[in-house]
């Protein structure tokens, strides 16, 4: 007999990369579960991204992080708990801990990360300290003996491809390219569809338990030159190419402004440190999504890059 599908509650659902996994919950045939407050479905745009949950089946759960009573209540209600919460309320997961301790139910967790391995990255100020946050919550999870999956989904195709990471554009550059370090770092770009797909794989799957889901799709790992000879062969030209020293990023990372600094010092991580790929991934503590589920027809980056030439 067939298992039956996890219960799947998701915290964030409306948010950037929240909406793709519930998109992926539902469509897997998961009975899905978003938590959302009032005031979201008031929202007119997060408003319309309700209706569209709701279409697809999605159960809407009234709650708030702030309201452990509405939490528990929330997740007795389902085994897994997917949060995806943004950046700012990384800290405010502990009060998830709390209430799945609470309930006592929880076959799985899967906090908000969705990036760079945490534990395995030689991040600069600030993103260090952004990346604290993430660890802290791994650290509480295992203290509590939570059962958990962390997935590290690398970059965001939507946030670095249209792009090719220049900051301030709006499409790939045709004429000029900026390139970080010496550009031979491998950088890993994921489709977010894929994100959520992969994410819901791992859901029911004993090999992901306790262990970090790496989402490192063979073509989609790339150096940042690859990236651009990539381009510079969709658009049938070459484009001047200006690389940035090391020193030159740090010392712009100590000049700008926070929010800049941080995604400068993001930046550095990837493609200057190669914080995504420089590590083996072992089987005491990880996983690779392709590898495990072979059949699921991930988008790459060269097909990625198609929708802008």
């Amino acid at each position: 007999m067939a298992q039956e599908k996890s219960k799947i509650l998701i915290i964030g659902g409306t948010g950037y990369i929240g909406k793709f996994i519930v998109e992926a919950s539902a469509k897997a045939g998961h009975p899905t579960f978003a938590l959302v407050r009032e005031s979201t479905v008031a929202d007119p745009v997060k408003g319309a991204l309700v209706e569209t949950f709701k279409k697809s089946g999605v159960s809407l759960v009234y709650g708030d992080l702030n309201d452990h009573e509405s939490l528990v209540k929330a997740i007795k209600q389902v085994d897994v708990v997917i949060s995806a919460v943004g950046s700012m309320q990384i800290f405010d997961q502990t009060k998830i801990i709390a209430a799945i301790k609470e309930a006592g139910n929880i076959k799985r967790f899967f906090p908000s990360e969705f990036g760079t391995d945490v534990d395995r990255q030689n991040a600069v100020e600030p993103a260090k300290s952004a990346f604290s946050g993430k660890v802290h919550i791994r650290r509480a999870i295992e203290a509590e003996g939570i059962p958990f999956t962390y997935v590290a989904s690398n970059c965001f195709a939507g946030y670095f491809l249209p792009t090719l990471v220049q900051p301030g554009v709006t499409a790939p550059p045709r004429d000029k390219v900026t390139i970080l370090g010496d550009g031979n770092p491998k950088a890993v770009f994921n489709d977010e569809h894929d994100i959520g797909t992969y994410t819901i794989k791992a859901v029911d799957d004993p090999r992901t338990l306790n262990k970090i889901l790496y989402i490192k799709p063979p073509k989609n790992i790339c150096s940042f030159n690859e990236l651009v000879f990539l381009w510079e062969k969709k658009i049938g030209k070459s484009l001047e190419k200006t690389y940035v020293p090391e020193e030159q990023i740090l010392k712009l990372i100590q000049e700008s402004g926070f929010p800049n600094s941080i995604f400068i010092a993001l930046n550095h991580s990837i493609f200057v440190n190669g914080d995504l790929t420089n590590f083996e991934i072992k089987p005491s503590f990880g996983v690779e999504a392709s590898e495990l589920y072979p059949d699921v027809k991930y988008t790459s980056v060269e097909e990625y890059l198609d929708r802008f030439v």
